[in-house]
């Protein structure tokens, strides 16, 4: 199934979505007339919670504005469009003029007592009258929607069925440009002839658009996007219904606090499920972004959906703790990026749910890692950010987020950038941390294979990378019981990255070094020395007498090597005996 396609078939589901040619909109007062059509009072609708929220109701669906011409809403606008507030500043303003003209011309020959109200307003209605209802200095910058003083406790204005019954009557022409509306087509979407939308409803709620709150996912807005003398929406037709659907699905998903979001570097991540029965597809929901989300993982009330998290991260296979989700359920991934003219699709990912949680274990399983993280199983931005300059979520690499989450959705292998860029960070700031060890690790067991890769440390694992960065942990650890932590620079932040990629430059130079290090423990703590000296001639004697020890070089698979022997390695010392840990000290 396309994009378009499940997101439209998504919005059939939605519980609380607005019905075609209506959207969901933030509104802060209701104008209230009275039946001649006089401005009674001015009602506040914004929540009183300190930040003062507008509410959210539905309302007709805005055209979307683009170009100079001003395109009021349907009974709704702004307070520059419905109540003329522009022209406070500019008599030039044409918006109250364009809301109050367009307005006269569909509803002036209504015979209904609160649609002649609204254009008796409209017609004796002074711009300048808004400063006796809202101050100068604080116009509101949310929605205005209106109401007869007979009739606010019931409806609004674009409630009232006269008013309705207009607008499915006139909302074509409404919200299209005039003598531009592109011609019936078969919708691509459908499969069904109908008015082809020439251009699609905005996408919200997404950030990095250089102050842009609204931008398109399909568009063709300049001829070089254009094919055989078509022009916009002809040149992919889709109905005017199914653009409505699948924006209107995504914008719900995309919506602040959405369940059905989550964050992946640059991109907003949305997620759905398609089940036999709402309960089942919000379990699926809830499930996945308990995977990759913290947060979400912490708020979920659910026992049935606590449970199958708990399970799945144990092992347990998912028709075990689940049939329901086992069986028959669809589940969606859509990743979108900042473009410079649209958004862009970072990933798309369509497959069985129970397909998704195996995959979701073997990617568990590939970052295990010992001693684990704080938490053992991080939401996946922490481990997006080990990638970043400064640790910084907007330096994280652009497209390395996106390849690597669609590698952990399809079980494919992860993107090589991801163990270069590990890499380069370490490199440039020396740390070696749970987080970056996991990373290699799962780089090292999927993409080459090394099933024995170790989780904790392993003496007997014998590869030289990993017995290089072993030693490399020792020799710091003698350095730092000789002279202590309180050194300006340690070995580490002199050589980790000459010894990583170049063994031989340093290794020789470090190693006598070490020599006289360990003559100063000898004097504080005679029994460590021994322990030191000891887990030095086992590593060396690990080590192919045959070979040169130290390696001009390292590849990057020996180099992630490198990474987790001294991460095991400088672990297994923090997690030894008191006995050791207090000879240290002394």
């Amino acid at each position: 199934m396309t994009i378009l396609a499940s997101l439209a078939r998504a919005y059939e589901r939605l519980p609380d979505a607005p019905p075609f040619g209506y959207a969901t909109e933030k509104i802060g007062f209701c104008v209230i007339l009275t039946p001649n059509g006089d401005v009674a009072h001015v009602v506040d609708h914004r929540s009183i919670d300190g930040k003062r929220n507008p509410e959210s109701m539905i309302v007709p669906a805005c055209p979307k504005r683009s170009g100079q011409t001003p395109r009021p809403n349907f009974l709704w606008d702004n307070i520059n469009y419905s109540l003329g507030a522009g022209k406070l500043s500019d008599k030039n303003d044409k918006r109250f003029d364009a809301f109050r003209d367009k307005h006269l011309a569909y509803l002036s020959d209504l015979k209904d007592s609160e649609i002649e109200a609204f254009c008796a307003f409209l017609r004796k209605w002074d711009p300048p009258d808004v400063l006796r209802h809202f101050p100068a200095g604080d116009l509101p910058t949310s929605g205005i929607v209106f109401a007869s003083s007979g009739s606010y406790r019931d409806h609004f204005l674009h409630q009232n069925p006269a008013a309705r019954s207009v607008w499915e009557r006139v909302r074509l022409s409404w919200v299209t440009v005039e003598g531009k509306s592109a011609a019936p087509a078969i919708c691509l979407v459908s499969g069904a002839s109908s008015e082809i939308a020439r251009t699609h409803p905005p996408i919200k709620g997404m950030s990095g658009f250089g102050g842009k709150s609204e931008m398109a996912l399909v568009s063709f807005n300049d001829d070089s996007y254009e094919s055989y003398g078509h022009s916009q929406g002809d040149n992919a037709p889709v109905s005017e219904a199914a653009a409505f659907a699948y924006t209107t699905a995504l914008n719900t998903f995309l919506a602040k606090g959405s369940r059905n979001r989550i964050q992946i570097g640059d991109a907003s991540t949305v997620f759905w499920a398609d089940a036999s029965d709402a309960e089942t597809a919000e379990a699926a929901v809830e499930t996945y972004g308990g995977w990759f989300d913290t947060s979400i993982d912490e708020g979920i009330q659910s026992e049935r959906v606590r449970a199958v998290l708990e399970g799945l991260r144990k092992g347990r296979p998912l028709g075990e703790l689940d049939p329901q989700l086992e069986a028959g359920v669809r589940f969606y991934v859509l990743g979108l990026a900042p473009n410079a003219a649209r958004i862009s699709i970072r990933f798309w990912f369509e497959s069985d749910f129970a397909d998704l949680a195996r995959n979701y274990q073997r990617f568990t399983a590939d970052m295990d890692i010992e001693p684990p993280p704080r938490n053992p199983f991080p939401p996946i931005w922490q481990y997006l950010v080990e990638t970043a300059v400064l640790k910084k979520r907007e330096n994280v690499p652009p497209y390395l987020a996106g390849e690597w989450m669609r590698a952990i959705l399809t079980g494919n292998r992860y993107p090589l950038t991801l163990l270069t860029t590990v890499l380069m960070r370490i490199r440039a700031d020396g740390e070696v941390n749970a987080l970056r060890a996991a990373l290699l690790k799962a780089v090292l067991t999927r993409n080459f294979e090394r099933k024995d890769t170790p989780v904790a440390l392993d003496p007997d694992f014998k590869d030289k990378g990993y017995l290089l960065g072993r030693l490399f942990a020792v020799y710091e650890r003698i350095q730092e019981a000789a002279l202590g932590r309180s050194v300006n620079a340690t070995i580490k932040d002199k050589f980790y990255g000459s010894a990583s990629a170049q063994p031989r430059k340093v290794f020789s130079a470090i190693d006598r070094n070490s020599a006289n290090h360990l003559s100063k423990v000898a004097k504080q703590a005679p029994g460590y020395k021994v322990t030191l000296e000891r887990t030095l001639s086992d590593i060396m004697g690990s080590l192919s007498p045959a070979d040169d020890p130290f390696p001009a070089s390292l590849s990057a698979q020996e180099q992630a090597l490198f990474g987790l022997g001294y991460y095991h390695q400088r672990s297994a010392f923090f997690q030894s005996s008191d006995k050791d840990a207090s000879e240290t000290a002394q």
